[in-house]
């Protein structure tokens, strides 16, 4: 079974809203699909994997492990996240709502190649305030990998490299 067909069959609709947590629960279709987050960017010599608080701690997580990389926490909000850190803010959301995200500056630095992986991304929002803190920090950035991607064509080319499994 494909990381898509695997992805597909994991979700669920709730009250509007996706839910992909049945994923994490499932270790043949977590590692299939964080395999297909991975692969498109096998060649690119990922030094960095960064991921935004939940969803995309986890993923991004284990696709640092799949490439034998460290990973690099994105936070929302104002939660403990010790040392010097980049921040900015999102623009809205699908939901209108703008997220303050911050990474820690020394996480990052000019000779990364840096990859984020998370679960969706609709308007790029969070994805673009990503960007721009990992290019502040120095390093480059390699674009976006994601379950899913509902992109329009605009942000998809702000963004540069964006590789879904699925297109909604």
């Amino acid at each position: 079974m494909t990381a898509r067909d695997l992805a597909l069959e994991r979700f669920r609709w709730i009250g509007g809203h996706a839910d992909v947590w049945a994923v994490f629960r499932d270790a043949k279709a977590l590692a299939v699909i964080v395999a297909g987050l991975v692969e498109p960017f096998r060649d690119e010599r990922i030094t960095a994997v960064c991921g935004i608080e939940s969803r995309g701690f986890l993923l991004g997580g284990a696709a640092a492990v799949e490439f034998g990389v460290g990973f690099v926490p994105v936070r929302k909000g104002e939660g403990v996240f010790p040392g010097d850190k980049v921040a900015r803010q999102s623009s809205p959301d699908c939901r209108c709502l703008r997220h303050t995200l911050r990474l820690q500056r020394s996480s990052l630095g000019s000779g990364d190649r840096v990859l984020l992986v998370d679960d969706w991304v609709e308007t790029g929002s969070q994805a673009a305030a990503v960007r721009s803190m990992v290019e502040e920090c120095g390093s480059t950035w390699m674009g976006c990998g994601v379950i899913v991607d509902q992109l329009t064509d605009a942000p998809k080319s702000a963004l540069g490299a964006v590789r879904g499994l699925l297109t909604a």
